[in-house]
């Protein structure tokens, strides 16, 4: 694959401390609208029930629409061709013979499929999901000769290339894509630069297991007497404004009693067991950046826009703010200015009692508590800080020379003076890194466009945040491993992988399972860090299961497993040691439950695991989301 590309045109902003700015290249095409698929019950807008609608027994689907394969002998739909697609995930495959690092070939999974016009497919903020109406399991298909039924219709490609063509566009349309929008150079439609990070995976808690970092303690999560889970409750998606395609509604957090989701411009925190709202903070625009870390005192930190954006006036993602979660209160808004301009920041962290913030427009640091400057990165002609990793530590990705010709700094920075501890410089020529942990500290890269799946990893560097050495270099091809992390704004935006035990470990790419129904399967395998070798350790999905590391527990992995089309996921805690896995949770298989659940895929949507609780929730809300009814939350409990 090639390198995902620099951002494409975009309204002109000020430097912000200095930073040379990128290059423009042109946007892709808005897609056409999707079909609209079945959906599960309607839910009251403003309390959602506590879910026994989804836990009816199946209902037979209506006729799939447009984009939708049609079943035996019916008529294809009016309209534009279909475009070629190839099986699904959990659809029968032909048996492939045996190749690399001792598993079979790896067939594309729906996951690693390149994206529409030559780009490569990317998720988009947060880790950007298919538009609601693609991802969606249907009926087993009929068996074919001499082999097994079962396994979903062919729709999983129609959702990655769709996917990608709206996760570009609210990429580089700062979290906002509106109707009408071509795309092309001339089109003035498009956002200022903007972004989102992806929401936290874990306990959230600063310096802990949450950030994938170092791993002290014992593991919280325990089996319960009965692993077979309920719907708690789920939320729907909001309403987008007129004229807007799709917007980010990224963000969501964990504590001890609320789950906590971002909407169109506010943040509303929910009892975690039953769904009642507990609070609802507005914000006088959208969230585009948020991280993933939540304090001891539950609180932290994002980034919104002043106003709600518009076609003529898309604001720019320039107030840094800390968020209360217990409360549900604003404690500090901030921005930054280079002259009389207000920076608009990409990403924004938390670290060592520092809330930072970074964009290809400057950057700048505030104190956690108080919100008082601590300091602003210094500034050259050449350099400047793309963004920050945070958690245990605090960790700079700063972008040295000219666009073609730039060289990485990877620095451990000083939460309060901003000073370099400790810095490891990467070869000339990468444009992206993405910090994976920064104690220890890993970064991810595609080194030389090598990936060739979109998933921007082709290595990862184990970095001894000390001293700056190069403690080993991982090689992960992205034909054979299936994290991914999207670091053209978004310094913390990796999925697929954690850290912990000083290893890494990642999810494989989908293949052969090499079972009777020729199904698909893939594993989480561990790498040493300081010797960047693989330990041999391995836990399997299984059968037309796919399983991704969500964060760790102590010396555990939490992993989700997605299910075949006639199942429902399920959630483990993999020994870090023995890598035995211990069943957590398996949701309902019921049809309604699975139309919600496919659609929150573990690479494009947020996943959150704590205390007996799954809490699923998409990026963004569209039209297509609008006209019906559809969920941007789905959460599960064992309790």
């Amino acid at each position: 694959m090639s390198q995902p590309p620099p951002p494409p045109n975009q309204p002109p902003q000020q430097p912000g401390f200095g930073p040379p700015q990128e290059p423009s290249e042109p946007q892709p095409p808005a897609p056409s609208a999707p079909a609209t698929p079945p959906t599960p019950p309607g839910q009251p807008p403003q309390q959602p029930p506590a879910g026994p609608d989804l836990n009816k027994a199946p209902q037979p689907q209506p006729q799939p629409g447009y984009g939708y394969p049609q079943a035996p002998g019916t008529p294809p739909p009016a309209g534009p061709p279909t475009p070629p697609q190839g099986p699904g995930y959990g659809y029968p495959q032909q048996p492939q013979p045996p190749a690399g690092y001792g598993y079979p070939a790896q067939q594309p999974g729906p996951y690693g499929q390149p994206g529409p016009y030559g780009q490569p497919q990317q998720p988009g903020p947060y880790g950007q999901q298919p538009p609601y109406g693609y991802a969606q399991p249907t009926v087993p298909m009929q068996a074919q000769a001499g082999q097994p039924g079962g396994g979903r219709k062919f729709n999983s490609q129609v959702a990655i290339i769709v996917s990608a063509v709206v996760a570009i566009a609210l990429i580089v349309g700062g979290g906002v894509w509106y109707a009408n929008s071509s795309g092309k150079d001339d089109d003035k439609q498009t956002t200022a630069e903007g972004g989102d990070t992806k929401g936290g995976k874990g306990d959230g808690k600063e310096g802990g297991s949450g950030d994938g970092g170092a791993t002290t303690g014992k593991a919280e999560e325990k089996a319960p007497a009965a692993t077979g889970s309920k719907v708690l409750f789920q939320v729907p998606s909001p309403k987008v404004p007129k004229g807007v395609t799709a917007i980010s509604i990224a963000g969501s957090w964990l504590t001890d009693s609320v789950y906590a989701k971002s909407g169109l411009s506010e943040i509303t925190g929910y009892d975690r067991k039953t769904g009642t709202k507990k609070w609802t903070l507005d914000l006088p625009g959208p969230v585009c950046a948020a991280t993933p870390h939540v304090t001891e005192d539950n609180r932290t930190a994002i980034a919104h826009k002043p106003a709600m954006p518009s076609k003529t006036n898309p604001q720019s993602c320039t107030e840094v703010a800390v968020i209360d979660l217990a409360a549900g209160t604003k404690v500090w808004t901030k921005n930054a200015k280079s002259g009389t301009m207000p920076v608009s920041f990409n990403n924004v962290t938390i670290g060592g009692g520092t809330v930072a913030a970074g964009s290809t427009s400057g950057g700048a640091a505030w104190d956690l508590a108080t919100g008082d400057e601590r300091w602003a990165p210094k500034t050259s002609d050449s350099c400047y800080d793309a963004g920050y990793g945070g958690g245990a530590k605090l960790v700079a990705v700063r972008k040295c020379g000219s666009y073609d010709q730039r060289q990485l700094h990877i620095q451990n920075v000083d939460p309060k003076s901003g000073d370099i501890l400790a810095e490891y410089k990467m070869d000339e020529g990468i444009e992206y890194a993405a910090v994976v942990s920064t104690d220890p500290l890993v970064v991810a890269a595609d080194v030389g466009d090598s990936a060739g799946d979109g998933s921007g990893i082709s290595d990862f560097f184990s970095i001894d945040n000390k001293t700056g050495k190069l403690r080993a270099r991982l090689s992960a091809p992205g034909d054979e491993f299936a994290a991914r992390c999207d670091a053209i704004y978004r310094v913390e935006n990796c999925t697929g992988v954690t850290v912990g035990n000083d290893r890494l470990y990642i999810a494989t790419e989908e293949h052969d399972s090499g079972g009777e129904s020729y199904g698909q399967t893939n594993e989480v395998v561990a790498f040493d860090l300081a010797t960047g070798k693989q330990t041999g350790q391995r836990a399997d999905a299984g059968e037309n299961y796919e399983i991704f590391p969500l964060r760790m527990d102590g010396p555990n992995v939490i992993a989700y497993k997605r299910p075949p089309y006639d199942k429902g996921g399920q959630v483990v805690s993999i020994d870090g040691e023995s890598f035995e896995e211990t069943l957590l949770m398996e949701n309902p298989s019921t049809e309604a439950v699975r139309d919600v659940e496919s659609r929150m895929s573990p690479d494009y949507s947020e996943i959150q695991f704590g205390q007996g609780g799954l809490y699923m929730s998409s990026v963004y809300a569209s039209d297509f989301t609008s006209r019906e009814k559809e969920y941007s939350v789905i959460a599960f409990g064992t309790e």
